[in-house]
């Protein structure tokens, strides 16, 4: 995949978030299928966190600074340390609608020459802009899938029929 055809399917993701998001059943959005899954609650919130304090932070880390050390994230402690459960559901999908577009803005501003920028890392070595750029699209796919299974379980534990008839999970 090209930058260009990333940045895209970051664009578009940005609606396929969206639908995820709108219209939820009553009862789902701080549901979880057990105690060490995240809700949607969680899910979106982990999703703006990261928007902002971690790919689209350290792409800019590695376009602008890449022989300084990157700031530590806690992606796995915020959830907690942030009270992710206690959040606005609809504000935090707002916010992270607003975020995506603003990233997808900056990136395309970019020289594509940054994206073959390296930072060193201690433990991983070269770390380039484009592996950044593609992993945060699959952080998108990880996440969508896993919207969906909460709400395929949800629907499993809520909806009053079996689902053998749609097919296995």
């Amino acid at each position: 995949m090209t930058i260009k055809t990333t940045i895209d399917q970051l664009e578009r993701n940005k609606d396929v978030f969206k639908s995820h998001f709108e219209q939820i059943p009553e009862g789902l959005i701080k549901w979880k299928p057990d105690q060490k899954k995240w809700s949607l609650l969680e899910i979106v919130c982990h999703l703006y966190d990261e928007e902002l304090e971690d790919f689209r932070s350290r792409l800019r880390h590695v376009a602008n600074t890449p022989d300084l050390k990157m700031p530590p994230i806690d992606p796995e402690g915020w959830v907690v340390d942030r009270n992710y459960a206690a959040q606005d559901f609809e504000k935090k999908v707002s916010d992270f609608l607003l975020e995506r577009e603003q990233s997808i803005a900056w990136l395309r501003n970019l020289d594509v020459s940054v994206f073959e920028n390296a930072y060193a890392h201690p433990k991983y070595g070269p770390l380039t802009g484009r592996f950044f750029l593609s992993n945060w699209l699959a952080h998108d796919y990880l996440h969508m899938r896993q919207i969906l299974s909460n709400k395929y379980s949800f629907l499993e534990m809520k909806g009053g029929a079996g689902l053998l008839y749609a097919g296995g999970w």
